[in-house]
């Protein structure tokens, strides 16, 4: 401390140069701390002695020592001479400073301002400037201070040059994917500003950005490629390569980095892009198990909820990301296919099947004509993951299909509302399709199959539990399902006895009391209220679906050698509709279906009788031989069904294409509704109902028998009968029926309250 100080006087007593004074106060600009500051108002507010300054200035700089020593340290590194500041001064250099003031202030009278006035020569801030290239000499000087490199366009152009070299240097490679680092790290939010401190090159502006980009998209995964030495016709996986050791690690490295950037991504376009160049990447991720479940999450949502091309191409990278994931399984374990079963739980395909389930079924919660598309995308492309490997599906189908069976149960034991959401929603219904569609696809191979008769059994259950006229839709929905299942598979199912049904419902039969000049449709429908019940065009579509789904099941079985006795109970249901109906339009199609089906029936038993040899009903080969020339012959009824589904086709198309304005090139004329009565449901000016209503509305379901559906209409205008006495018998049936019928009015189809899989714990990600 002696010492220190006797060097301190001896500075202080010192004079120093004034031409040095005088160019270091102009050239210097200290950037003063808050201590400093506090000290130099102290000394213009009090009229101090010259060592006061000193002194004070002094303590409060070793004051600073202890209170912020971090800033302290700061100083003494960036700018020590600020450490220094005012000791060096003595009291003749007080007098130089003043003279300096005045001769300072001199020079600026001549200037209009007295604040600082920047340079002409300073740049601008621009995108421009993004495209000048920086001078080498700036960059030598910053890599020599230890700074970071700043990522520019020639520097670009030279990495791209080496990466299209017949040998591209490793080297290169993780300098590129420490610049994609480096880019990312520039666009992260402030929680991640330690990591773009920290990052190997500095990137700024958009064209250096893009220019990053591009390049790791375009030149990365050929070069990864050509440093491996893979060849254009190998099929041995990247890992088995011998300098896959030395592209591990950045490469995972990249992967984490991409992953990150396609989430924070959110235009379509730009998606499109980076799921392309990862789909290239596909076969780098399936040695990374931990990063492939974290892609694979995040493939799974885009592929759930993007827009129509980042769906397709979410799934194509996971398609491709678990088979590859799967040949590397089998490569190593190509001794141990004996236990195949249980070495596949291991892969990530378990995983991306539930994930995938979950993602469809919580999404196909509402069925609209927008949402429609995307929902049909998604099971087609899960059918296609579960048919990968049926072993290991089975175990996925049989947990799913058991849980659908426990949903219905409790629907049917309990009838209470909950009950009823649980089995009544899209959620469920979709979910049917799916199984239905699963077991029609893998009909050729024997794993699946016995899950056939579970599924059959539990859609016959659900057209059950409500069989009303208000659950129409939703009736025609899973006999759809069970036809498409029964078709694909070539099994019985007896669905025509779940068709006819409907022709004797009590409220089809009625007269419609409103008359609507747009089509009513089931195809995003699951449950009609009271006033579409009144109708005619709910009427309309229940005859163009019977019509539809008897010809489709019946010209399916048209071949079939018991065709002739199959079609008996069908003939007679339509014979007896027809004398009661009075609708020209009805008895019409009726007929027209109703003659195809004899002259079918006719067809196949002349064929059974030209038969020169009599088929064995037990050898069922012959059978299928004998089936088999029929239906290349084509029956009646075939033939029929192939002109009515290309005119179907037509008109549902020419549906979906309507508009308001095709209605009002055709000047189609507008009826003028009447005032509205009792009883009538109300209507707008034109006298239209919504072609789509909302599934979650708030009126009570009247669940009555089959035999007396929604009677309600015509009770309200009829006048009261007296009462008539009742025996024992009947008032505990009317109190049994009461009961049901309390349940099910309970029941609004709400469905966001209901998630069939919220029970089902298998998110073990």
């Amino acid at each position: 401390m002696k010492v220190a100080t006797k060097k301190a006087k001896t500075l202080v007593n010192k004079k120093p140069n004034k031409d040095a004074i005088k160019k270091k106060k102009v050239s210097e600009k200290p950037k003063l701390t808050k201590v400093a500051n506090k000290a130099a108002e102290d000394s213009k507010g009090e009229k101090r002695s010259k060592k006061a300054p000193k002194k004070s200035h002094k303590k409060d700089l070793e004051g600073l020592k202890d209170i912020d020593p971090e800033f302290y340290d700061f100083l003494k590194k960036n700018d020590k001479e600020l450490l220094d500041f005012n000791l060096m001064d003595s009291d003749d250099d007080d007098d130089e400073d003043e003279q300096n003031v005045k001769d300072q202030q001199d020079d600026s009278e001549e200037d209009e301002d007295k604040y600082h006035k920047p340079k002409n020569d300073l740049e601008v801030a621009s995108d421009e400037s993004d495209f000048e290239a920086d001078d080498d000499d700036d960059d030598d000087e910053e890599a020599a201070a230890g700074g970071v490199q700043k990522i520019t366009l020639n520097l670009l152009r030279q990495w791209e040059l080496q990466l299209s070299k017949p040998t591209v240097p490793i080297d290169t490679v993780r300098q590129v994917i420490q610049a994609f680092n480096s880019a990312l790290a520039s666009i992260s939010a402030d929680n991640e500003g330690e990591k773009a401190n920290t990052a190997a090159y500095k990137v700024v502006g958009a064209a250096a950005f893009n220019g990053v980009i591009q390049l790791c998209v375009l030149h990365l995964q050929p070069a990864i490629i050509n440093v491996l030495g893979v060849k254009p016709e190998s099929s041995l996986p990247l890992h088995k390569y011998k300098k896959w050791v030395k592209v591990r690690g950045c490469l995972r490295y990249y992967l984490s980095d991409l992953i990150r950037l396609v989430e924070q991504v959110s235009s379509s376009n730009i998606l499109t892009v980076l799921l392309k160049h990862l789909h290239q990447m596909a076969g780098m991720v399936a040695p990374f198990t931990a990063l492939g479940k974290t892609i694979l999450k995040r493939l799974i949502v885009l592929w759930a909820t993007g827009d129509e091309t980042v769906r397709v191409l979410s799934f194509l990278c996971i398609l491709k990301i678990t088979r590859k994931q799967q040949v590397r399984f089998d490569l190593v374990n190509i001794y141990l296919l004996m236990i195949n079963d249980l070495l596949f739980q291991a892969t990530m395909l378990n995983h991306v099947l539930k994930a995938m389930y979950l993602a469809y079924v919580r999404n196909s919660k509402f069925v609209s004509p927008n949402t429609l598309p995307g929902i049909n995308f998604m099971r087609r492309s899960l059918v296609e993951m579960f048919a990968l490997d049926l072993n290991v599906s089975y175990q996925h189908a049989f947990l799913y299909i058991r849980q659908l069976a426990i949903h219905l149960r409790n629907a049917v034991i309990l009838k209470k509302k909950d009950s009823f959401q649980a089995v009544y929603n899209w959620q469920y219904i979709n979910s049917l399709r799916l199984w239905a569609d699963l077991l029609g696809a893998t009909t050729n191979k024997p794993q699946l199959q016995p899950l056939v008769y579970p599924l059959v059994t539990i859609t016959t259950g659900v057209i059950r539990l409500i069989p009303t006229a208000q659950y129409f839709p939703l009736r025609f929905h899973c006999l759809q399902s069970l036809i498409s299942l029964a078709k694909e598979t070539n099994t019985y199912v007896p669905i025509l006895p779940l068709i006819v049904e409907v022709l004797r419902s009590n409220t089809f039969n009625r007269k419609h009391t409103s008359v609507s000049m747009k089509p009513l449709q089931f195809t995003c429908i699951l449950r009609l209220n009271k006033a579409q019940l009144a109708e005619n065009g709910f009427r309309d579509e229940v005859v163009e679906q019977v019509c539809g789904l008897l010809l489709e099941y019946l010209a399916h079985e048209s071949a079939t050698l018991a065709f002739s006795d199959l079609v008996v109970p069908v003939v007679m249901a339509l014979k007896a509709y027809l004398k009661e109906c009075r609708n020209a339009n009805y008895t019409r199609k009726l007929k027209q279906l109703l003659e195809k089906i004899q002259e079918s029936s006719r067809f196949i038993e002349q064929q059974r009788s030209k038969s020169s040899v009599n088929v064995d009903l037990k050898n069922a080969q012959a059978v299928q031989a004998w089936e088999q020339q029929v239906r290349n012959k084509r029956t009646p009824l075939d033939i029929y069904y192939a002109s009515w589904l290309k005119t179907h086709e037509t008109k549902k198309r020419r549906q979906a294409a309507q508009t308001d304005d095709i209605n009002a090139d055709y000047d189609i004329p507008k009826l003028k509704r009447p005032t509205a009565k009792s009883g009538v449901p109300v209507r707008n000016e034109q006298g239209e109902v919504e072609l789509f209503p909302s599934d979650s509305e708030d009126e009570a379901m009247d669940i009555p028998k089959e035999d007396d559906d929604n009677s309600e209409i015509e009770e309200k205008e009829e006048l009261p009968q007296p009462k008539k006495p009742k025996r024992k018998e009947d008032k505990k049936k009317k109190l049994k029926e009461t009961v049901d019928v309390e349940a099910a009015d309970d029941y609004d189809e709400a469905a966001t309250a209901v998630d069939i899989v919220k029970d089902l714990d298998l998110n073990d990600w």
